[in-house]
């Protein structure tokens, strides 16, 4: 089966991002094929590359890029929630006139409608929020 994963949940501030990525790699065990991650709401601070957790915790943005380069998962950040939360790419960066780049490969900044396909190709999309 094909499946997608909406991800609405800010790692480490409830449980969504773990199953999430529990889930992922259970699928991906399983012999199913992952077709993207969609991260929207607080979920784009999965893709936060300057986070840098204890070293006792997960680090989950780079949980989700080993996934996705072992696995060719797509990374799919909303761009307008990504935005409002100050996380850019290096084009939105400097098309806005900003010194930082928080977000980079293999994650990348996408719209709704990149959602809504994921929606009308896949057999399952499963959400996992707050």
């Amino acid at each position: 089966m094909r499946y997608a994963i909406l991800l609405m949940g800010a790692p480490y501030s409830d449980q969504a991002s773990h199953s999430a990525l529990r889930f992922a790699r259970a699928l991906v065990a399983r012999g199913h094929r992952l077709e993207a991650v969609f991260f929207y709401h607080d979920g784009v601070y999965n893709a936060a590359r300057l986070a840098a957790p204890p070293q006792d915790e997960p680090h989950l943005v780079d949980a989700w890029a080993a996934l996705a380069n072992e696995h060719r998962v797509a990374l799919q950040v909303c761009i307008a929630a990504a935005l409002r939360r100050g996380l850019l790419d290096e084009r939105e960066a400097a098309r806005h006139g900003k010194d930082g780049v928080s977000v980079e490969a293999p994650f990348e900044l996408t719209g709704l409608g990149q959602l809504v396909d994921l929606g009308t190709r896949c057999d399952r999309l499963v959400t996992f929020g707050p």
